[in-house]
């Protein structure tokens, strides 16, 4: 959707009501008003379609995960606690783009943790798990599935079909099942990191599992 710069003139009481609200929502004043006369005069905006998809989102996230503070209209955040001593915590980090066609968002996926084992750990999972989606979408993505690493945090863009025209409904669905997937692949193979092989079996099921179910965006 298109923005422009246009002039209003406005009473200062009511700028000062919006800022305050504006604040308080974690937006801007000038997307604010977009958004307030948008739904006054019917008009569907790319920020309404995210907040109904980080509504469904919430939805689908079970009792493993919690929702942290949003600090943004394009983004939230959840975390889901790791069975292993001190106690960590995985953060999910979901990113929607303005576009809801070709790269509709990206997910970042960090760990803050000062324990070497984690770490190794850690990466060990997230080579496994490159490695299972690049085999099951080698057709979608020919040069790899396009994660990318940085320290202990990892980010995946989402794509969907050109022209597809997508519902919310399928977007979130989408998106929130591969969160519930990665979580539980990442819990089964801290419970199995001894026998990689194992791990690495019941990881694909996983995998395999989600695709059948019928995914509108990889």
């Amino acid at each position: 959707m298109k923005k422009s710069v246009y002039s209003l003139v406005l009473a200062d009481d009511v700028v000062e009501a919006i800022d305050e609200l504006a604040y308080s929502m974690n937006t801007s004043r000038s997307n604010l008003i977009n958004q307030i006369l948008a739904e006054k005069v019917s008009l569907m905006t790319p920020e309404m379609r995210m907040r109904d998809i980080f509504s469904r989102i919430e939805q689908l996230m079970d009792g493993r995960f919690q929702l942290l503070d949003q600090s943004s209209d394009t983004m939230i955040s959840i975390k889901s606690p790791l069975k292993y001593k001190y106690k960590p915590t995985v953060k999910y980090s979901i990113e929607l783009y303005r576009s809801f066609e070709g790269a509709v968002g990206k997910l970042k996926i960090s760990l803050r943790t000062q324990s070497s084992r984690l770490i190794q750990t850690m990466n060990e999972f997230f080579k496994l798990w490159k490695s299972v989606e690049d085999n099951y979408l080698s057709q979608i993505f020919r040069g790899g599935v396009p994660w990318e690493a940085s320290g202990l945090s990892f980010s995946r863009e989402f794509y969907a079909p050109s022209g597809s025209g997508l519902s919310d409904l399928q977007i979130a669905d989408s998106i929130g099942g591969y969160i519930n997937m990665i979580d539980a692949a990442i819990k089964i193979y801290f419970e199995h990191c001894d026998s990689p092989q194992s791990a690495r079996q019941k990881i694909s099921e996983l995998y395999a599992g989600y695709l059948n179910k019928g995914v509108a965006v990889i």
